[in-house]
């Protein structure tokens, strides 16, 4: 088999200061097993005595490089190979051109009249993302085998293609999106020089893949529009979770646990649930203001159910994170101070990250309401259905990737329509049994029909042809 090396932002492992364990004593590293979809998806495939596999990733600051310093960035099942930036160069990549522009881009969230502003500073955060995509280069350029696999995971390394093709013509390279991505319009807001920069990174991959079939078009509409007969080959993948896995967690006895405090939470009332990141794109405050609409206009739904929003913080760091999270508190608590009775809260709120509970949750709820207004793929929108155990409906924005998978057997929505989601809602808490076991049904052949060793086998057939 030819070896493989996977890039990405983040690895497998990464590295936080703890506090000394006596005072005027020196901080001591704790190693951090990595989440998130990405590692949860590859690392059980990519892992093992056996495997040919390494993972390149950055150092994601002072914590990793001096893990990397010392030697421990090492994982005794899977090949590590860490990237040292410094932290400047990080965040002017990571968090302003990465999270602040190519995703409010791809995600078409840019406030238009106000924002983006592309001043010098914009420009020389661009020269750290160029850095950042260079640090990577060298070292996949440096350490890679002969004729290897190359497989880069989402927008964070969108230039990486061409330095590849130019330094090391002999490696099979292939780009993964894992958010959508913009149409020609919205491109085009970036400066002229970082559109072509852009998109001619992406072109020096052997074939770049999308989880779903509308942003492979939109990429492709991009070269089009923007950069004739430059676009290279592309191919629709979509992933999925862990089945076996995800069963197996959610049994647990921490799962087990969490579910049992849930039912005494909600004293045994229908369950409307969203579990989500809080981020823009998510579309929490929409969600919230469609259910406060359901009970304004079907009152027989007041006390019989409660909304249940699992939302945890996100990007800490972006001001616009923070005020998101203040909405999303504000929503909730003046919508239960405006409907609330003193045995019932419409909402109940939880921001932290706690996975039993999530899991637990999606178990049990009668209704689960995925509305992103644009979202690569959602693997909340699998993973629910895969775990439901009360034939529980699926209530999906048109927008999420895992629309074009999941549409004959989930309820859909338009993502910006308030009114139209609460009327989703209500046929969603009113459906017979019947129509819920048979949606519910569907769903499950769906999900259960691919797993992430597919969507690996694609990412590696996708190079093979292009090589």
């Amino acid at each position: 088999m030819t070896p493989i090396l996977l890039v990405s932002n983040r690895g497998p492992l990464s590295f936080r200061f703890d506090a000394p364990a006596t005072e005027g004593g020196a901080p001591t590293l704790k190693a951090l097993p990595a989440g998130g979809g990405l590692v949860s998806s590859l690392y059980p495939l990519l892992s093992g005595p056996d495997s040919e596999a390494t993972w390149a990733s950055v150092t994601m600051g002072a914590a990793d490089r001096q893990a990397v310093a010392e030697g421990l960035m090492v994982d005794p099942h899977c090949a590590l190979l860490p990237v040292v930036v410094d932290d400047d160069t990080y965040r002017q990549a990571y968090d302003v051109i990465a999270n602040t522009t190519l995703w409010y881009c791809h995600h078409h969230l840019f406030d238009l009249p106000r924002r983006p502003r592309f001043d010098r500073h914009w420009r020389e955060a661009w020269d750290g993302f160029r850095r950042y995509n260079r640090a990577m280069a060298d070292v996949v350029t440096e350490r890679a085998a002969e004729g290897s696999t190359v497989l880069v995971q989402d927008y964070h390394f969108s230039l990486l293609g061409r330095m590849l093709a130019d330094a090391r013509p002999d490696l099979a390279t292939v780009h993964f999106n894992h958010i959508p991505f913009a149409d020609p319009n919205m491109l085009r807001v970036l400066p002229d020089f970082a559109v072509a920069e852009l998109l001619d990174g992406l072109a020096g991959f052997g074939a770049c893949g999308f989880h779903a079939p509308d942003w492979e078009a939109g990429f492709r509409a991009c070269y089009d529009r923007l950069a004739p007969g430059a676009a290279p080959p592309t191919f629709v993948s979509s992933l999925s979770p862990d089945h076996e896995g995800l069963l197996e967690e959610a049994s647990s006895p921490e799962c087990l646990r969490a579910a049992d405090a849930l039912r005494a939470e909600t004293a045994g009332r229908k369950l409307l649930l969203r579990v989500d990141r809080v981020e823009p794109s998510k579309n929490i405050v929409r969600g919230m203001l469609a259910y406060e609409e359901l009970l304004l206009a079907h009152p027989e739904w007041r006390e019989q159910v409660v909304h249940v929003a699992l939302v945890y913080p996100s990007r800490q760091g972006l001001a616009e994170y923070l005020a998101l999270g203040a909405e999303v508190t504000y929503t909730a608590e003046r919508i239960n101070a405006a409907l609330g009775t003193p045995d019932w809260s419409p909402i109940i709120l939880h921001m932290e990250d706690n996975r039993p509970r999530s899991l637990a949750a999606l178990t049990l709820s009668e209704v689960l309401l995925v509305n992103p207004v644009r979202d690569g793929l959602n693997l909340v929108a699998k993973e629910g259905p895969h775990l439901n155990t009360v034939d529980g409906v699926l209530v999906l924005s048109h927008e999420a990737g895992a629309w074009s998978e999941l549409a004959g057997a989930a309820v859909g929505v338009n993502p910006f329509d308030v009114a139209g989601t609460a009327d989703a809602l209500h046929g969603a808490l009113s459906m017979p049994a019947a129509e819920r076991a048979g949606r519910s049904a569907a769903l499950q052949r769906v999900i259960r029909a691919r797993t992430a060793a597919d969507w690996l086998r694609d990412q590696l057939a996708a190079a093979r042809s292009s090589n």
